[in-house]
C-alpha cells in the first residue's frame, strides 16, 4: 500500500556566487554537481550561477545564455583595457568593474585620487551602440572614488575649473570643480531604462560614505580620506546636494552618485535585479533543493549578497535552502533566519586556509557528497 501522495522527484537548483580568489560561479556550479551526482546518480541538477552586481556578474549573465561582447576602453590609470560586457535581447549586462576595477591596476599599485571611471562611460555608450534598451549597470569592485565624473564625461559631460580648463581626472581633482555641464550628455539615455545594481546602499559623503567607508580598500590614506571626501561634497554641491544621500549614490567610490545624478537610473539590491535578469523564478519553480553559497558566508552576506537573496526567494517558495561556502562565522540562528537551513564550509574538512583555497574544487565535491547524504538519500 501507498499513503496515497506523489512524491515529485528532487529537482537541484545550484544558485551560488564565486568562491573569491579560488573558483568561479560556474566552477562552483560545476563541482557541486559533480559531488551531488557522485552520490545520487541521473539526479537531476540545474546551474544557475549568480552575482550581486560586483565582479563576476557578466560571468554570470554569460553562464545564463547572455552573449559575451568586448570593448577596447580606458582604465582607471588611463591605460587602453579590454572590458567584457553581456548582451540578450536589448538587455546589457555591464559591470563597472571591467572597466574600472581594481583588477586593472598592477600589483601594489593604488591611486585613489586620480583614478577614472572614464572607461566606465565608454562601456556604457558600447553598450547603447550595441542597441541596449535596458542596461543593468552592475557596480563594485572599483579602483575609483570619482562620484562617476569620469563616467559622466566619457559619455558628453563637462567639468571645468575657474579658467575654462577641464578638471584633472579622478575624485581629488573635483576639488577645483567651478562648472559643470551636463547638457551634452548621449540623449539616449533618456530612452533607456539604466537599473543601478549593487549590494551597498551608502550615501556619496560622511562617516559612512564611498571615501570613508571603501577609500582604505583603494589605496587612501587618513588624509586621501579626507580630501576626497570635501572634494565630492563640493562635487555634489555643484551637481544636485539632494541626491548625495540616496541609497547607492556612494557605490563604487561613488559612481553611483553620477548615474543617479546624470543618467536617469534607479538603483535596486542587485542581487534582486540579477536574479529577475537571469531567470530565477521559473528556475526555483522547478527546483526541490536549492545550493546557494559564496566564499565567505559571514555578516556582510545578510545585507544584500547573492546568498540571501537567494535563499529569500527561495524561502518565499516554501523550497529548502543549503549553502556552500569555505569559511562560515554565522551562527545557525542566524542563518536560519537568513532562511538557510544549513551550511558546509570547507574549512572544516581543509583547516588549513592556504590550502583550502587551492583545493577548492575537490573540497566543495566532497562537502556537496555530503549534502547528497544528508538531503537527498
Amino acid at each position: 500500500m501507498t499513503d496515497g501522495a506523489v512524491h515529485q522527484p528532487a529537482r537541484v537548483l545550484v544558485a551560488a556566487d564565486k568562491f573569491k580568489g579560488s573558483l568561479t560561479a560556474v566552477q562552483v556550479a560545476e563541482r557541486v554537481t559533480a559531488g551531488l551526482q557522485r552520490v545520487v546518480p541521473g539526479l537531476e541538477v540545474e546551474t544557475l550561477p549568480v552575482a550581486d552586481g560586483g565582479d563576476g556578474t557578466v560571468a554570470a549573465a554569460v553562464a545564463a545564455g547572455f552573449e559575451r561582447r568586448e570593448a577596447q576602453v580606458t582604465g582607471p590609470l588611463g591605460q587602453a583595457v579590454t572590458a567584457t560586457y553581456a548582451l540578450r535581447d536589448g538587455t546589457a549586462v555591464v559591470e563597472m568593474a571591467e572597466a574600472s576595477g581594481l583588477q586593472h591596476l598592477p600589483e601594489g599599485v593604488f591611486a585613489p585620487l586620480t583614478a577614472t571611471t572614464y572607461g566606465s562611460g565608454e562601456l556604457l555608450r558600447a553598450a547603447l551602440d550595441a542597441g541596449a534598451r535596458t542596461i543593468v549597470f552592475g557596480v563594485g569592485g572599483s579602483a575609483t572614488t570619482d562620484g562617476g565624473a569620469g563616467m559622466l564625461a566619457a559619455l558628453g559631460a563637462r567639468f571645468l575649473d575657474e579658467g575654462g580648463a577641464p578638471v584633472t581626472p579622478g575624485g581629488g581633482g573635483l576639488r577645483e570643480l567651478a562648472t559643470a555641464d551636463l547638457s551634452g550628455i548621449d540623449p539616449r539615455f533618456k530612452d533607456v531604462e539604466l537599473v543601478l545594481a549593487s549590494d551597498v546602499d551608502n550615501p556619496l559623503t560622511g562617516p559612512k560614505g564611498a571615501p570613508a567607508v571603501y577609500g582604505p580598500q583603494k589605496g587612501a590614506t587618513p588624509e586621501d580620506v579626507a580630501t576626497l571626501d570635501e572634494a565630492l561634497t563640493h562635487y555634489a554641491s555643484i551637481l544636485g546636494p539632494d541626491r548625495a544621500g540616496l541609497p547607492g549614490a556612494g557605490a563604487a567610490g561613488g559612481i553611483g552618485y553620477g548615474a543617479l545624478v546624470a543618467l536617469g537610473a534607479s538603483f535596486r539590491p542587485g542581487i534582486e535585479v540579477m536574479l529577475d535578469v537571469l531567470g530565477f523564478a521559473p528556475a526555483l519553480a522547478r527546483a526541490t533543493l536549492v545550493i546557494t553559497g559564496e566564499g565567505s558566508l559571514d555578516e556582510q552576506t545578510l545585507h544584500g549578497k547573492a546568498p540571501a537573496g537567494v535563499a529569500a526567494a527561495a524561502r518565499a517558495q516554501n523550497i529548502e535552502v543549503v549553502a556552500v561556502c569555505g569559511r562560515l562565522t554565522l551562527p545557525p540562528e542566524a542563518l536560519g533566519r537568513a532562511g538557510i537551513r544549513r551550511a558546509y564550509a570547507l574549512l572544516e574538512l581543509e583547516p588549513d586556509p592556504a590550502r583550502c583555497m587551492a583545493e577548492a574544487g575537490p573540497l566543495l565535491e566532497k562537502v556537496s557528497e555530503n549534502i547528497a547524504r544528508d538531503f537527498l538519500t
